[in-house]
């Protein structure tokens, strides 16, 4: 097998060999809102999954770049909460528009025009289109940091309030998301996304 030592690895390089070995990853579609409450920002992140259920607990890991907080995490810290949206064909392309950087002022739900809906224990607006989203707040927060000891990630873990489930991919009566009308894109590396397919069951041993 190849080899590669971390401590010889670059920043990228790390980044390169995470993102292309965990997959496929679910997307966080994340809107939260600026202090002022006037900027709704909108982003999706990857690096983002499930901790707990005793109390619904998940996990949202935002990357700094060059050191610089993004706005996403600054809004969660300053207002402890945001808003969890799950992703399917429906709404991939919107998602990946609000990937692009902007301004702290610029939001990115005007800029492309993408319309939402008041949410119920939170302010931060949901976005209507998404299939499945998540009111949430700030639960617990984790500055990760470098062997120098600056921050290099905003590590959230946060509490589920409310969920919401589009009609036809949840079974009521068993309390199911029904993956196959779901169809949820997952993040692979680089541009490449992925649909999950090809589903199959195993017994669990006792």
């Amino acid at each position: 097998m190849l080899h590669y030592p971390t401590k010889d690895l670059s920043s990228k390089q790390a980044y390169k060999f995470l993102s292309g070995s965990i997959i496929p990853r679910p997307i966080a579609w994340v809107t939260t809102l600026s202090k002022e409450c006037k900027t709704v920002n909108a982003a999706p992140f990857s690096f983002f999954n499930a901790a707990a259920s005793e109390i619904p607990l998940v996990t949202l890991s935002i990357l700094r770049r060059d050191g610089e907080i993004k706005d996403t995490a600054r809004n969660i810290l300053d207002t402890q909460e945001l808003v969890i949206h799950l992703v399917n064909d429906q709404v991939v392309q919107s998602m990946n528009q609000t990937a692009a950087s902007l301004a702290h002022d610029q939001s990115e739900i005007i800029l492309n025009k993408i319309d939402t809906t008041s949410s119920k224990s939170v302010k931060v607006p949901g976005i209507t289109a998404a299939p499945i989203r998540m009111e949430a707040r700030l639960h617990q927060y984790v500055p990760v940091k470098n062997h120098d000891d600056q921050i290099i990630t905003d590590l959230f873990i946060v509490e589920i309030t409310d969920f919401y489930f589009d009609d036809n991919l949840f079974d009521q009566e068993k309390e199911y998301v029904l993956s196959e009308v779901f169809k949820p894109i997952a993040r692979l590396a680089g541009n490449t996304y992925a649909h999950i397919d090809g589903l199959f069951d195993l017994i669990r041993p006792d």
